[in-house]
């Protein structure tokens, strides 16, 4: 690794990579030429020349011109850069090899035009099309990475709203209690103690065993019913084979939260809230039901939920379903996602 690094600082790839251009044109061409000297010369002057091109060609014409969408001087400048490059090097070659017929272009131009701007052009080209694809590489590395972090930086912000609005909830919970047997309010005390420890320490990493998001949610349905009298009944099932796969910490409680909220008041029939986790074909289903007095406006428009569906849409592209219902006094809330075991 340490090797590869230094060999991409000093660019000594480049200079392997011309060495090996400079030794297969020799010896492809030096039989043409009197003596060896002369086919290594000429040999290392076309190279130095094609390797000249590309590299301001790369380096310098694509940045600044096509990249910025100058196309008309990127292309007039990349051809008189062919043409003078193509002249000099006829030039400094007619000398080496003693042939003055390469000094002038009113000598045979069809023969100068084909054996040296065509490969010119072409090569440079070939050059450059190798550049813009690196680039387009490290462009879509650079967006991937950036929409990365957009995503990881929105979940924090959505992580922050609902947070804090737990914790007032849980701090209502026990003001309740203040006035109540001791036992219960120490029982309470560690409940939300371990709540806090959860949002604290248990959510560093990506995501949580099921099992953690299970006895968070448990813990806070009992401090919910704490507040609530005999006329008020919560339903907990889960089912045993719900466990050994992995979740975002937070994703549920929006909709249990809600449910609470949002949960009738009657006096004369139960008022209850439902909680049930199960597995199904490989998806792992959350339904929420909680009983309302009348149709609840904009319950599905709220900061909670609003919030935890846009967190499905960044973590579980494709892989949920959600559906929101309100049928005869009862507000559903079914969740099905995609798992993996670990």
């Amino acid at each position: 690794m340490q090797n590869a690094s230094f060999f991409i600082k000093y660019k000594l790839h480049h200079f392997i990579f011309w060495m090996l251009v400079l030794g297969s044109w020799f010896f492809l061409r030096r039989e043409n030429y009197a003596t060896s000297g002369i086919a290594f010369l000429v040999s290392l002057i076309k190279v130095v020349d094609l390797a000249f091109l590309i590299y301001v060609t790369n380096f310098v014409l694509i940045p600044r011109f096509l990249y910025k969408k100058k196309y008309l001087w990127f292309g007039f400048i990349f051809i008189v850069l062919i043409l003078s490059s193509s002249m000099i090097k006829m030039r400094i070659l007619g000398i080496i090899i003693d042939n003055p017929a390469l000094y002038t272009w009113t000598s045979d131009i069809k023969s100068r035009i084909y054996d040296n701007i065509l490969p010119h052009f072409f090569l440079v080209i070939a050059g450059a099309a190798v550049k813009l694809i690196f680039d387009y590489g490290k462009l879509q590395q650079r967006m991937a990475e950036t929409a990365k972090e957009k995503a990881e930086a929105e979940l924090n912000f959505l992580k922050s709203q609902i947070n804090p609005h737990f914790v007032f909830n849980s701090l209502n919970a026990i003001y309740f209690l203040i006035n109540k047997d001791n036992a219960d309010a120490r029982t309470t005390l560690h409940q939300f103690s371990e709540i806090l420890r959860y949002q604290l320490y248990e959510m560093n990493g990506e995501k949580i065993p099921i099992e953690k998001e299970i006895h968070y949610i448990k813990d806070y349905t009992e401090l919910q019913q704490i507040r609530k009298d005999e006329n008020y009944g919560v339903k907990f099932i889960c089912a045993p084979d719900v466990k050994g796969f992995t979740i975002e910490p937070l994703l549920l409680i929006p909709f249990v939260e809600n449910a609470f909220k949002h949960i009738s008041h009657y006096t004369t029939k139960p008022n209850d809230v439902t909680i049930n986790m199960s597995r199904e074909n490989g998806s792992f289903c959350f339904i929420v039901e909680n009983s309302t007095e009348a149709v609840t406006k904009n319950v599905s428009g709220g900061i909670g939920l609003a919030n935890v569906k846009r967190r499905l849409e960044l973590l579980y592209p494709g892989k949920h379903q959600l559906a929101i219902n309100e049928i005869e006094n009862k507000f559903t809330v079914k969740l099905k996602l995609e798992i993996h075991e670990y």
